[in-house]
């Protein structure tokens, strides 16, 4: 069981939704916090409702802001890897800059944070990283250009992080959530099954991060339907396509 009391975590994306939600709860376990994301008058507005917590803002697609954040955030004990970008979008109204500005937060971003974290925790031999997913990123979905290739990619990423980093002390885990109600999820005009609130979401983030387990998806019954589909056979699954 992991103790968060007196341990500093550097939330990456904390302004908003599950990132915010998570402070809060993280706060109360006694976790140092330091926060990032691009608003520092709505980090700031967070730091002030926190008991120990500081602002680093960072815009995940600039590497030469990321790694003056690095340096400002120092020596942490665990990273939680939040940002987010997200436009539903389909193949034929395809919007470039939409699609790589999700692609540019949702995984590059994660890649240079990710190019100063790791090391460091090497090198000292101990570290904490979760990586938050979807479970967009186990099938390419409709409308989901840019999205569920980007949240495949950090799945991805943290398998391979936690193929290379066993036995440096690392710990990585990924966490693959469902629908969160969110200023994101607003965007849907579709109905999404087993929506769950920032707050009721960033329970079951902390709960896993409590844990040395490597794979969280949630809620159970909808991840188990999106896991299944990898078992159907395509004429099913793109029937009439």
């Amino acid at each position: 069981m992991i103790d968060f009391n007196g341990k500093t975590y550097w939330l990456i994306g904390a302004s908003e939704g599950l990132g915010r939600a998570m402070a809060h709860d993280l706060d109360k376990a006694g976790a140092r916090l330091i926060l990032s994301a691009r608003s520092q008058d709505r980090l700031q507005e967070l730091a002030d409702e926190l008991s120990d917590a500081r602002v680093v803002p960072v815009d995940v697609t600039d590497p030469d802001i990321v790694q003056d954040a690095a340096s400002q955030a120092g020596d942490v004990d665990g990273v939680v890897y939040i940002a987010g970008a997200y436009d539903p979008m389909q193949a034929a109204d395809w919007d470039r800059d939409a699609a790589m500005l999700m692609c540019n937060v949702n995984f590059i971003g994660a890649m240079h944070v990710m190019g100063h974290v790791v090391p460091a925790m090497v090198a000292k031999g101990r570290g904490d990283i979760t990586l938050i997913g979807s479970l967009a990123g186990y099938r390419g979905l409709p409308k989901s250009i840019g999205y569920s290739a980007s949240k495949a990619a950090i799945v991805s990423l943290a398998e391979t992080l936690r193929f290379d980093l066993k036995g440096t002390g690392v710990v990585v885990r990924i966490v693959n959530p469902g629908f969160i109600k969110t200023r994101l999820t607003q965007k849907n005009s579709f109905k999404m099954p087993m929506l769950m609130s920032p707050e009721d979401a960033a329970k079951h983030v902390v709960k896993a991060m409590r844990k040395t387990r490597f794979r969280t998806d949630f809620p159970a019954p909808f991840s188990w339907g999106i896991r299944l589909l990898d078992y159907l056979p395509d004429l099913l699954v793109y029937r009439g396509k």
